[in-house]
Order: C-alpha cells, then sequence, then structure tokens
C-alpha cells in the first residue's frame, strides 16, 4: 500500500453542522467515514481573546490522494472563518479496513 490512510480532524459548532459536513465529505468520496463526536469543550485564542465552545468534533478518515481536496471543500462547507483541519497519518490499523479506506476514497471508486 503506497497511499497513507490519515485521520483528519474538524470542529464544528453543532451537530447540524457537523453532520451535514460529514454527509458531504463522504457523498463526494473525500471521506470514507466520518465520526460525530458531540459534547467537547474547545478553549482558544481566537482575535486575542480567549474562547470558550461547546463543539462536536469531526473524526474523518480520508487519503493523502484526497486531503487537498478536502481541505479545499471543508471551508467551502464551514460556517468558522477559519475551520480546525488537521490530520495525522494512520501508520498502523487492520489492513481491510485501511483498503476499505482507501477504496472509498478512490477517484476511480
Amino acid at each position: 500500500m503506497t497511499e497513507t490512510v490519515l485521520l483528519a480532524f474538524c470542529t464544528c459548532p453543532n451537530e447540524v453542522v457537523a453532520e451535514a459536513i460529514a454527509d458531504t465529505l463522504v457523498g463526494e468520496k473525500l471521506a470514507a467515514c466520518v465520526n460525530l463526536l458531540p459534547g467537547i469543550r474547545s478553549i482558544y485564542a481566537w482575535q486575542g481573546e480567549i474562547q470558550r465552545d461547546a463543539e462536536v468534533m469531526l473524526l474523518i478518515k480520508t487519503s493523502t490522494a484526497r486531503f487537498a481536496a478536502l481541505t479545499q471543500r471543508l471551508p467551502e462547507l464551514h460556517p468558522y472563518d477559519l475551520p480546525e483541519i488537521i490530520a495525522i497519518p494512520v501508520s498502523h490499523g487492520l489492513p481491510p479496513y485501511l483498503e476499505w479506506v482507501l477504496a472509498c476514497t478512490s477517484d476511480a471508486s
């Protein structure tokens, strides 16, 4: 397997927004699966002030080949001025699952 599976993270303001983004990412083959984790609390610096917000975390399973397209599309769908989009490579996993992620995010699938 030369291509890598990525686990990308993105916070959303609520479950409605999170679900709409997840549906679009999976529907457009930018993600194989998106988990919505409600009930997180975020504390962050924004425009010189400390912010505290309840958010929903998206755990996005994608591929390195689709990450650039995901980072282009996600801000179009997101209400934040600067949405969080970060990813880490998945170095280990059940091989059939990793193959499934790559197949679902392939342009040819």
